[in-house]
């Protein structure tokens, strides 16, 4: 299905982050972003909020390593881009590590063109420090480089900030979620009910609010892979019927329910 000139454009100023990523522009990668713009990444450390802010975050996490976006595919809704993929990062010390990801670009329109006013990278911090450690030396190496780098880029509180990431809704957050498409998938109301708050938000798709059994009707088909718990939120690669897409699944604060529910797709149902 052809994209409407808005969804391209969309997707244009977002796929202009891996070109410069790779190329190591970095004023071309800030740039990207509006004045106020905020870099959650991953989901649950503590943002990077302005220009300035987001500047640091790429001399100390992009600028030194080599970057591949290996990306499966690209959903757009409104004025978001969700992107479905694995990045490739290969640290200056030889160490590469793969780590499964879902972006979601949020843009506004400046009038000197789309920029991103907020990154949410949902990966998982733990898992990509453990795969950094099983690359031997050149993962240890990396390590050891990366403290200092965090701390003079960031300073304390940045890098403290940081390992906020290792706090997560974790497994009983992906447990949380697959006992809702479980229950979804077999119409089960009462159950999909008993995990949500109760004002909880469900769009399908994403931009489209709608009744729990209107949610459970058109979620029947739902299958699911790629589970990735990152602050609290659980995201997740789903397929309804012949749609491919990503699901979030928001946790309150500080309680099991689920207090959101949407699912970007490739085409609607």
């Amino acid at each position: 299905m052809p994209l409407d000139p808005t969804a391209e454009h969309l997707l244009a100023a977002v796929q202009a982050s891996p070109r410069a990523v790779a190329a190591h522009d970095k004023a071309a990668w800030v740039g990207l972003f509006a004045d106020d713009a905020a870099v959650h990444d991953p989901v649950g450390s503590r943002a990077h909020v302005g220009r300035d802010a987001i500047a640091r975050f790429y001399d100390t996490f992009i600028g030194p390593n080599s970057i591949a976006f290996r990306v499966d595919r690209d959903l757009v809704a409104g004025q978001t881009v969700v992107r479905d993929l694995h990045i490739e990062t290969t640290m200056s010390t030889g160490a590469t590590v793969t780590v499964p990801m879902h972006l979601r670009y949020d843009l506004v329109d400046t009038g000197a063109g789309w920029r991103i006013v907020r990154l949410a990278a949902h990966w998982e911090f733990a898992v990509m420090i453990a795969r950094l450690l099983r690359t031997g030396v050149p993962g240890l190496l990396a390590g050891a480089k990366l403290g200092p780098q965090l701390v003079a880029n960031l300073g304390v509180s940045g890098a403290m900030g940081m390992m906020r990431a290792l706090r997560s809704v974790g497994g009983p957050g992906k447990r949380a979620a697959r006992h809702l498409f479980d229950a979804a998938a077999v119409t089960d109301i009462g159950r999909v009910r008993a995990l949500l708050g109760e004002h909880a938000v469900l769009e399908l798709p994403a931009g489209n609010p709608i009744s729990v059994e209107e949610f459970t009707n058109r979620a029947r088909t739902i299958r699911w892979d790629k589970m990735i718990a990152a602050g609290r939120t659980v995201s997740a690669s789903v397929r309804l019927g012949e749609s491919h897409g990503v699901a979030f699944v928001e946790f309150a604060a500080n309680s099991p329910r689920i207090v959101s529910v949407t699912i970007f797709l490739d085409a609607n149902l």
